[in-house]
């Protein structure tokens, strides 16, 4: 029995790829009851199966195309709280299953839908990636070595920092909302607004004119020398993150640089060239591990660089049981997180394969055992 903060919140997920399922992981993870609608003919060709962004559901296997198929997610959907889908602009409409529909049989019902571009405007329908959505919002003009092409950060800011969090955060919202009006509504997410939304703190800098556009050339993008990575003997690497002047200076002793000529190049932009020079050369005269128990305990906000396999066995990881295994699998994952003082959030189990509780799910809602018999004779479901 789930016993989240979410516990007891039924949400019908319709099957997709990247932030969508996030998104969803972020609800499962604090007990929400998930049902994810799979298709019957077997997953989309772009699907991959992930055991850790997909934990905490149920599959059933639909047949949306059919009258039979859309009665069952209707069903579903009557006896939800929250949908969720990830679908382009005016799929779920044409499907038979857009908000007006699912609203006719649920006042109540949070319609999460997540897109790229939004619902609306001249790219609502076009392709696009992580990638292309954190170039379209800026985010990605700012990330990268001055003279050399931006750096794509993985797909962690526009999929799952900016539109999974946003489809999440605003579907919580919407369900408290509900509370006390008794209807639902629709959550309009897209990854382009919501990596603006992430690039706030750039902006307000920007218009106060202590951000520049020029790449590297900032305080947190690596222009500055002492918020950047600098290599180590070994080839490995170090985080130097000391912005206040105090952590500076106490990077400084274990540098074995205190000097206060040095000391106070820290905020003199003429002179961080000089600075740089410093921090490349002592970085480069021990290996990283080293430089590692030197700062161990010591404030200065400057930490190994820890590759996945490293930052899972971390003593401060290990300390709070940061990371846990997979069941059936020798590969640990996340835990779940925030964490809350009452509230329990054990790490879900492992998500269903497509269709693999398609029985069960129609037995919950009430289906008799012919009528189930019957669906997945007519392929309007399917199971294993």
């Amino acid at each position: 029995m789930s016993s989240g903060p979410l516990a007891g919140v039924r949400v019908v997920e319709l099957a997709g790829i990247g932030p969508g399922p996030f998104a969803v992981m972020l609800l499962a993870d604090m007990g929400a009851t998930v049902v994810r609608v799979d298709r019957t003919g077997g997953p989309n060709p772009d699907y991959t199966p992930n055991p850790v962004i997909e934990r905490g559901r149920r599959s059933i296997a639909v047949d949306l195309k059919t009258d039979a198929g859309l009665a069952v997610l209707l069903d579903l959907v009557a006896a939800a709280d929250v949908l969720v889908e990830s679908y382009r602009p005016g799929v779920a409409e044409r499907l038979g299953f857009g908000p007006d529909v699912c609203h006719a049989r649920n006042p109540a019902l949070v319609y999460g839908r997540l897109s790229a571009w939004g619902q609306s405007g001249p790219l609502a329908h076009v392709a696009g990636h992580d990638i292309n959505y954190i170039a379209m919002s800026g985010a990605l003009h700012s990330i990268g070595r001055a003279g050399e092409p931006p750096v794509p950060p993985l797909n962690l800011i526009g999929d799952f920092g900016g539109g999974a969090a946003s489809l999440a955060f605003g579907i919580v919202c919407a369900l408290w909302e509900a509370r006390g009006s008794g209807r639902g509504q629709v959550v309009d997410a897209n990854v382009l607004e919501s990596t603006a939304g992430l690039m706030g703190l750039v902006h307000g800098l920007r218009a106060q004119g202590r951000w520049s556009v020029e790449r590297a050339s900032n305080l947190l993008d690596g222009g500055c020398p002492y918020y950047d990575v600098y290599t180590c003997a070994d080839g490995r690497w170090i985080a130097f993150g000391a912005i206040e002047e105090r952590f500076f200076r106490n990077a400084l002793a274990v540098l074995g640089g205190a000097d206060e000529e040095l000391a106070d190049a820290h905020k003199d932009r003429d002179r961080w060239p000089a600075l740089r020079a410093f921090l490349t050369d002592a970085f480069r005269s021990r290996t990283r591990d080293e430089w590692a128990r030197a700062f161990d305990g010591v404030d200065a906000c400057v930490t190994p660089v820890l590759d996945l396999d490293e930052a899972r066995l971390h003593p401060q990881s290990a300390a709070r049981m940061s990371y846990v295994p997979i069941p059936d699998s020798e590969y640990h994952q996340p835990s779940v997180a925030p964490r809350f003082s009452r509230s329990s959030t054990p790490v879900p189990p492992r998500g269903s394969g497509p269709g693999a509780d398609t029985r069960t799910v129609l037995t919950g809602l009430g289906y008799p055992p012919s009528k189930i018999d019957r669906l997945l004779a007519d392929g309007a479901v399917a199971g294993r």
